[in-house]
């Protein structure tokens, strides 16, 4: 068993402009970085062990801060923990997007599907909870992952069976998320802001 603390990156100028960024390389800005301070400070009153992230900028960048306020080497990244791909739809406005196409389960052309971002996310957490169980001595038993909203809302829809997010929940900037990772299995312990 692996406990596995999901943290979504900080605020970047294209979450400000509430603009779709997907796989578009967007850094953080001030903000951000000090949402990724803040989710440090929140995480530091507990045990981890070794620290992961998408290798989009603004995910490292997250991690970098929270892997050096808690004295944990560098990130490792992971390619499958980066954002869903919008396809025709990076760059847009939120509300042009609506507009556009629907909703987050419309298809777009270019874009992901939710379930293929599910699976991708499912199999890098259960490659991760093996790779720190078996790499790290002693065996890491909590491992953190910074990764994007689409990703933590994939990943939260399947551990509750369909009930989380709420509908029109936004997941904040510097969130955390708690899971259990077992062979086949993924668990939500805690979800809460930074």
């Amino acid at each position: 068993m692996t406990f596995l603390t999901l943290v979504r990156h900080g605020q970047t100028d294209w979450n400000l402009e509430r603009r779709i960024q997907g796989s578009t390389d967007i850094p953080l800005n001030e903000t951000g970085r000090a949402q990724a301070a803040e989710a440090a400070a929140l995480l530091a009153s507990g045990t981890h062990h070794a620290i992961y992230a998408s290798p989009l900028v603004r995910a490292r960048q997250t991690a970098e801060i929270i892997a050096e306020t808690l004295g944990l080497a560098a990130p490792e990244l992971s390619r499958d923990m980066r954002e869903r791909e919008f396809g025709e739809a990076e760059g847009m406005l939120v509300v042009d997007y609506h507009a556009q196409f629907g909703g987050w389960h419309s298809e777009v052309p270019g874009a992901e599907s939710l379930a293929t971002v599910r699976d991708r996310a499912l199999d890098a957490l259960a490659e991760i909870a093996r790779d720190a169980r078996e790499r790290s001595a002693p065996a890491a038993e909590s491992v953190i992952v910074v990764t994007h909203g689409g990703v933590i809302r994939a990943l939260l829809d399947h551990a509750s069976g369909g009930t989380l997010p709420r509908e029109g929940q936004l997941l904040g900037n510097g969130s955390v998320h708690r899971f259990e990772a077992s062979p086949g299995s993924l668990r939500l312990l805690e979800t809460a802001a930074a």
